[in-house]
């Protein structure tokens, strides 16, 4: 069971990590939809740490020994969705390299080609 003045650092800390995150939002340096994540696990976490009797009860529901073995399991899980997330958006940017690499050398091809006729046709006029 967590002491209150325990209770009272983790929530000052999870304030200040909910400040920052929106703070980075707000800024632009942090999408809103990378930060929904971080910001749902951070609301969870405050619910957990100002009612730990919702912790043990969740952790008992579950079959959990003990609640920190539950915070470890729920960090885990966290930690797996947050790989799965990132992995689909490299995924994703992959594909979109790809393709305006694709468009760039099409459109390099096609600046040679019109530079060619060019020189080409200054070539007739001469």
């Amino acid at each position: 069971m967590m002491t209150v003045k325990l209770q009272i650092i983790v929530g000052i800390c999870l304030f200040l990590a909910l400040t920052v995150i929106v703070y980075m939002i707000k800024k632009r340096s942090l999408d809103l939809k990378y930060a929904l994540s971080w910001l749902l696990a951070l609301v969870f976490v405050l619910v957990l740490d100002l009612f730990p009797v919702l912790l043990t009860k969740l952790s008992a529901a579950l079959g959990v020994w003990a609640p920190v073995n539950m915070i470890f399991f729920l960090g885990f899980c966290f930690s797996l969705l947050i790989i799965f997330t990132l992995t689909v958006m490299l995924s994703r940017m992959a594909e979109r390299v790809r393709k305006l690499a694709q468009a760039v050398a099409m459109n390099e091809e096609k600046l040679d080609r019109m530079g060619r006729e060019l020189k080409k046709l200054q070539e007739e006029k001469e």
